[in-house]
């Protein structure tokens, strides 16, 4: 087996392991075996069909829970020398988890996260908005409200409508499942925000929930900022995207299908100084708008895992998995690289894209890059025809999701 980046890149004495059995699972396994040349063993109890048929991933069929979690990762990794295997995810709760039991892991696993401490800074977006404000970044006005404060009564917002409702620590959203399940609420009326307190309450809901005034602005004037810090404190990676359009499904809304990568070094050096702050170590991942009304940009989060669309990375240039190895598996951290080519990255058909994309500019970008499009299932190293023809087939089906969730901008009203 050949790696992606040449006989260098082959890592015969490396373990490569993914928790988590979606899309930004596979990217992550993907990554990891261009880097290695090596099957990826990954730990799922459903995984999508893309990543069951993959010629070069193994899947362990577990539950991805704490301790089970763990035990499982310990048995993967009996026997081997220290810093020989590696372990990533996409899921916020398996990365607390991991971070949860380090001692445990290390030093067979690298573990490319953050100190517990620091996660927990920056994770919980009531403790990020105030480390942005000891920078003078800006982010969203929220209220933070508690399981306890749902117990008696609606809680009282002094933030106009419309709204935005979302969990304040996402570990913990992940870990809580209700019918109706959204990864974040769009308020438009007081009878939404009723209805949102009360699946909270039925849900048995005790951790913190915000609730935020909405930015305004297109799915376009989201942001994305990936970093990998390494173990000496340095930036080792960074790229960015501009956000073409978003997911609009209520359990995935907000998780961007199209992006058009490019460098936005203001954006980086704010996300390095809000990273430098608190220490950081490993992956982090920034979801940033920028406010039309003044063209600043609005903090949201940052995500202590590298992120759902980490294959944006590849596609501007640099295999983040390559510096990480070196970094922690060889401890020889390398110069910073810096992810800047331009491409389009994008899950959709390009005819959705554009049927979607109503921006003259950004539609001229799309043509210009569609040719060269880089969508992370598509991997030629994949021979499997079933596969290739069930990824085809999946890919088309967004036209039926768009139209139910997002529909076309000839039918929505203006």
């Amino acid at each position: 087996m050949t790696g992606a980046y040449g006989d260098e890149s082959l890592r015969p004495d490396l373990l490569p392991v993914v928790v988590g059995g979606d899309i930004g699972a596979y990217a992550l396994a993907r990554q990891l075996h261009e880097a290695t040349g090596q099957q990826v063993t990954l730990i799922a109890s459903q995984p999508i069909q893309a990543i069951a048929l993959s010629g070069y991933i193994e899947v362990v069929y577990r539950k991805v829970e704490d301790l089970a979690l763990i035990a499982v990762l310990r048995s993967l990794a009996q026997g081997r020398r220290p810093r020989s295997a590696v372990v990533m995810t996409n899921l916020d709760s398996v990365a607390h988890t991991l971070v949860s039991h380090r001692d445990e892991l290390e030093p067979t696993y690298v573990v490319p996260f953050p100190s517990r401490s620091a996660m927990e800074r920056l994770s919980n977006k009531v403790s990020f908005a105030q480390a942005c404000e000891a920078l003078g970044l800006r982010t969203p006005r929220q209220v933070a409200i508690t399981g306890a404060d749902l117990a008696a009564s609606d809680p009282q917002i002094d933030i106009p409508l419309p709204l935005v409702g979302k969990a304040a620590i996402g570990s913990d959203w992940d870990r809580l499942n209700f019918e109706g399940k959204r990864k974040i609420y769009f308020l438009d009326t007081p009878e939404q925000l009723h209805d949102m307190w009360e699946d909270l309450r039925r849900a048995g809901f005790e951790s913190t929930f915000l609730v935020q005034e909405r930015i305004p602005g297109e799915d376009h004037a989201m942001r994305s900022v990936t970093a990998y810090i390494d173990s000496a404190g340095s930036t080792g990676v960074i790229g960015s995207a501009r956000v073409l359009l978003e997911d609009h499904a209520p359990s995935l809304i907000g998780n961007p299908v199209a992006m058009i990568t490019e460098p936005f070094p203001e954006l980086w050096e704010a996300a390095e100084r809000l990273l430098a702050q608190v220490d950081y170590r490993g992956f982090a991942n920034f979801d940033i708008k920028i406010d039309p009304r003044d063209g600043q940009p609005v903090f949201f989060e940052v995500n202590p895992r590298i992120g759902r669309n980490c294959y944006y990375l590849n596609a501007a240039g640099v295999n983040p998995m390559l510096p990480m190895i070196q970094d922690l598996v060889d401890c020889r951290p390398g110069p910073r690289q810096e992810a800047d080519r331009e491409a389009l990255y994008s899950l959709l058909p390009h005819h959705l894209l554009l049927h979607q994309l109503d921006d003259p500019v950004l539609r001229r970008r799309v043509l210009r890059l569609a040719p060269r499009a880089v969508d992370p299932l598509l991997d030629p190293a994949e021979r499997s025809l079933r596969r290739r023809l069930l990824v085809a087939a999946q890919k088309l089906n967004h036209d039926r999701k768009f139209h139910r969730f997002h529909p076309k901008p000839l039918l929505r009203r203006r």
